[in-house]
């Protein structure tokens, strides 16, 4: 009986022919992306006017001073409550459902004015409402969707 511990040889793993395939990898998708601009389609887009293609009617325009007054369309609503702005969003609205409530407040209008636009939309059934702001600069007004 030999009881001696044998001695095994360590298995040894060569990572050079591996380190030579993942150049070749890396090679071959360096050469393959620089080609693959050249195969690219050309395309000429159209222009379009985006002033001419934005479909007012759609549009109701909701004004809210500074002291919590409302114009829908510029014509000005008398009474302030949630029922009577809705009334006139929905006489405004001749795009029906489609149309879109810009609410433009001034920026020191009260926040329960501003609301009480979005109820009365809500009422109108009209469910797509953008804010009109104007830039830091304070030139033109933009809007920023909601």
């Amino acid at each position: 009986m030999n009881f001696r511990p044998r001695h095994r040889d360590e298995p040894e793993i060569n990572l050079i022919p591996f380190i030579d395939v993942l150049l070749v990898v890396l090679i071959f998708l360096m050469l393959s992306t620089t080609y693959s601009k050249f195969t690219e389609l050309q395309l000429t887009l159209p222009v379009a006017d985006a002033e001419q293609q934005r479909d007012r009617p759609k549009e109701i325009i909701v004004s809210v001073a500074s002291d919590g007054r409302y114009a829908v369309n510029k014509q000005t609503v008398n009474d302030r409550s949630v029922n009577t702005v809705a009334a006139a969003l929905s006489g405004a609205a001749s795009a029906g459902k489609d149309s879109v409530v810009i609410i433009s407040a001034d920026a020191n209008a009260p926040h329960q004015s501003v609301v009480t636009v979005m109820e009365a939309a809500r009422h109108a059934g009209l469910s797509q409402i953008t804010f009109a702001t104007q830039p830091s600069g304070g030139s033109t007004g933009s809007r920023g969707t909601h």
